[in-house]
C-alpha cells in the first residue's frame, strides 16, 4: 500500500496481482512524507537495489486514533499500522476525510480462476495437497479480494484495473497521476507458479464451483466467466 502526496494517489494492494511489482515501481516516485508498507524481506532487497524507497511513516497519526485504537493501545502496547494490504475500510477510517475523497485510489484485479491458481501454488507448501482439496479449505479472504476494495460491498477506489491488460492499465494510470515517466516493473514473486496451463486444464468442477461461489461478487462486477481456450474445447 501506498499514499502519494506529491502525486496524490493512494494504491491499494491486493492479493495475487502484480500487487508487489507495481508498489516497488511506484515507489520510485515517492518522498519522505509518503506512507509506504513493508513487503518481503527479498522483494525489499529488490526495492534497494534500484535505489528507490522502503517502509516509511507506516503508523497511524495519533490525531487519526478512535476510542477502540486507544483501547487495542493500552492492552496490546502496539501502534496502529498501515500495512501492506490494509483494505479500504481501514484506510479511509484513519486518513483525513480530505485526502482520502480528492486523491486517486486505485487497485488491480485478476480473472478469480487464474488468481486461485497463483494463490494455491504461493500459500501451499510442498508437499501440496490437491488444488481442490486446497481450495475448499481456503479461507474466502485468501481467495477473493472483494472486501480489500469495496466498504458495505460498494466499490470505494477510483480505477480498478486488469491484471489481464496490466501494461496499458498502467500507462493510463501514469497518465493520469502525471508520473513524469512510465511505470516499468520489477519481477517479483513470479517464481512459485509452477503451472502455466490455462485454468480450465488444472481446475476441476469442485474448484471451479468453489472459486464462483467465493469470488461471486467480483464475476459480477467485472464481467469474468469461465472460459477454455479453443484446442481444449476441440480435444
Amino acid at each position: 500500500m501506498i499514499i502519494n502526496h506529491k502525486y496524490k494517489f493512494i494504491f491499494i494492494k491486493t492479493r495475487k496481482t502484480a500487487g508487489t511489482s507495481i508498489e516497488v515501481a511506484l515507489s520510485k516516485f515517492c518522498d519522505d512524507n509518503d506512507v509506504i508498507t513493508p513487503i518481503a524481506q527479498e522483494d525489499e532487497a529488490l526495492r534497494q537495489q534500484k535505489g528507490f524507497r522502503g517502509e516509511q511513516n507506516c503508523n497511524v497519526p495519533w490525531r487519526r486514533y478512535r476510542a477502540l485504537d486507544w483501547l487495542n493501545l493500552v492492552f496490546k502496547a502496539r501502534r496502529l499500522r498501515f500495512k501492506n494490504h490494509s483494505e479500504a475500510a481501514f484506510i479511509q477510517r484513519h486518513l483525513d476525510e480530505e485526502t482520502w475523497n480528492s486523491y486517486f485510489k486505485f487497485c488491480f484485479e485478476r480473472n478469480p480462476f487464474d488468481k486461485a491458481i497463483s494463490r494455491y501454488y504461493w500459500s501451499a507448501k510442498p508437499p501440496r495437497p490437491e488444488i481442490s482439496e486446497y481450495l475448499s479449505s481456503a479461507s474466502p479472504r485468501r481467495l477473493s479480494n472483494w472486501g480489500t476494495y469495496t466498504i458495505d460491498d460498494q466499490i470505494v477506489v477510483d480505477f480498478v484495473g486488469r491484471y489481464e491488460t496490466l501494461a496499458e492499465d498502467l500507462a493510463t494510470i501514469g497518465k493520469k497521476l502525471g508520473l513524469p515517466e512510465e511505470l516499468s516493473l520489477p519481477r517479483a514473486k513470479g517464481s512459485h507458479r509452477q503451472n502455466r496451463e490455462h485454468y480450465s486444464r488444472v481446475l476441476n468442477q469442485e474448484a471451479r464451483a468453489r472459486i464462483e461461489e467465493v469470488c461471486a461478487k467480483e464475476i459480477q462486477a467485472f464481467d469474468y466467466a469461465w472460459t477454455e481456450p479453443q484446442d481444449a474445447k476441440k480435444a
